[in-house]
């Protein structure tokens, strides 16, 4: 396993770890958007056999109950690195092979001190789009790489 340091002025990092990668680390980003997961709410109105009020009819009941659960896209950002490893993963998508690019993943959080402060597992990950930040030879600032990931599930396991 290669070593590698992580330094940073930033209180934390993001690792990303894909299943069945040959890299030691498939990602390190600093930023990363999007970790939502909401479920449905249904509303049922049944009318009950009450009466309301003087009316002969009976009382109309409101019951909120759950329905479908959904995940939102992660949107992380990074320096642009030398690895391709994310465009190549966009690139077998784009190509038709998605089925077999679906991944489980896990992105764990880390302190400055390199301690994982949690870790998320993500279920039928693949890369929806990516893109680079506008370029400029005038800037001062360094090239960001963004990654959006939509997933099926996530869960948190620390």
């Amino acid at each position: 396993m290669a070593e590698f340091e992580i330094l940073t002025p930033h209180r934390f990092y993001l690792e990303l770890k894909l299943d069945n990668s040959s890299e030691p680390v498939d990602g390190i980003f600093l930023e990363c958007q999007g970790f939502k997961r909401t479920q449905d709410v249904i509303e049922i109105c049944e009318v009950t056999p009450n009466k309301w009020g003087s009316a002969n009819k009976g009382l109309a009941v409101r019951t909120k109950i759950p329905g479908n659960v959904k995940s939102g896209n992660l949107t992380l950002r990074r320096g642009m690195t030398f690895s391709i490893a994310f465009w190549n993963w966009f690139q077998a998508v784009q190509d038709g092979k998605w089925a077999s690019q679906r991944k489980n993943a896990s992105l764990t959080i880390y302190d400055q001190a390199a301690k994982e402060q949690a870790r998320f597992e993500l279920a039928g990950a693949w890369p929806a789009s990516y893109k680079i930040a506008d370029v400029s030879a005038r800037s001062t600032e360094i090239e960001i790489e963004e990654v959006e990931v939509a997933f099926e599930e996530f869960k948190r396991v620390k």
